[in-house]
């Protein structure tokens, strides 16, 4: 998928010639990034699957793929539902070998992580203006993921503009606004420690008043067993809703991949307090549980929507299932494995 597909609101007719090409030229070396900095958790499954592997394919091998899959953050609900369908498929194709059966695992997973509706993956940024809300725990690359959000949206000829309700953390806004500057485009902001609905309320103002069309509220990382700042998280939830009904029409939830289940509790509370639409999972690269993403897909419903897999520009992605489960599961070599 590209940047210009991933956004519901963008026509590609209406992208520049320039950044489609460049779209192009960053998907065609996708998988081989991904194969990368998902390299940790590819070689945990291959570490958990090489003994039974070259056994052949047979009841010992289904067992060690679900210690595998557990040991991967998979879940077990997960766990289950791949290894019951590989099972199945292994048995109406005969497989037999090490090379087609990794190639059926990674089939089976990126169709489970894969939405009803293609439609699920994409961001809202059709109304005028959009607002996405950007939620989550400090540390986990928030206030980064929405610097490069802006970034694509400009591309994309998108005026983006973008609201520092994190008003509590050191630094917070300083580091949105430096983010700001990078991108080009504006910032609302008011002084450290102030109510962040009221940032939030001028925010959509400033936005009316100064023809941005797309919205994205950062907002002050919390921890989700924090009662007191999930509320005031639904309280800012409250004021969009008072000053653009239907808004905000996306809830990103970023999450760092190297939490493992800790990721899905948070996801969990994060989704009961403020109707999460879509997770961005960052520092896959740095984790060897990479099963994660199963896990809040099957337990939850939430689709992933973007993947971090490093810092640079060009490695916040749109989530492809395919690539994904082929860059961990599938079979095949490449210099350094």
């Amino acid at each position: 998928m590209e940047w210009h597909e991933v956004f519901k609101g963008v026509a590609e007719a209406d992208v520049p010639p320039a950044v489609l090409e460049e779209e192009r030229e960053e998907r065609k070396s996708l998988f081989r990034r991904l194969r990368r900095n998902l390299g940790k958790a590819r070689h945990a499954v291959r570490d958990g699957l090489r003994s039974a592997l070259y056994v052949g394919v047979d009841r010992r091998l289904f067992e060690q793929v679900e210690e595998t899959l557990i040991a991967a953050d998979v879940g077990v609900d997960g766990t289950i539902k791949i290894v019951d369908e590989l099972e199945r498929r292994c048995t109406a194709k005969k497989i037999e070998s090490r090379e087609p059966f990794l190639e059926e695992l990674a089939t089976v997973v990126a169709q489970t992580l894969a939405p009803d509706d293609p439609d699920e993956q994409r961001i809202d940024v059709s109304a005028d203006p959009s607002v996405i809300l950007v939620v989550g725990v400090n540390g986990t690359g928030k206030t980064t993921t929405i610097g490069k959000l802006a970034h694509r949206l400009k591309q994309l000829g998108k005026t983006p503009l973008v609201v520092a309700a994190d008003t509590f953390r050191a630094a917070a806004v300083e580091q949105l606004a430096e983010w700001a500057g990078r991108v080009g485009c504006e910032i609302v902001k008011q002084d450290e420690g102030s109510d962040p609905a009221a940032v939030v309320y001028d925010g959509l103002a400033a936005a009316r008043s100064r023809g941005a069309d797309v919205v994205i509220i950062d907002t002050a990382g919390r921890l989700h067993t924090q009662v007191n700042l999930m509320r005031e998280l639904e309280k800012v939830r409250r004021v969009i809703e008072r000053q653009m009904p239907g808004a905000p029409h996306e809830t990103l939830l970023v999450l760092d991949a190297t939490t493992g289940q800790n990721g899905l509790r948070q996801a969990q509370e994060f989704k009961q307090a403020v109707d999460v639409t879509g997770i961005v999972l960052t520092k896959l690269d740095g984790t060897a549980k990479g099963g994660i993403v199963v896990a809040i897909r099957e337990t939850l419903g939430i689709p992933i929507k973007l993947i971090g897999v490093g810092e640079k520009l060009e490695d916040l992605r749109p989530f492809e299932p395919e690539a994904f489960a082929r860059a961990i599961f599938g079979d095949g070599e490449e210099e350094g494995d």
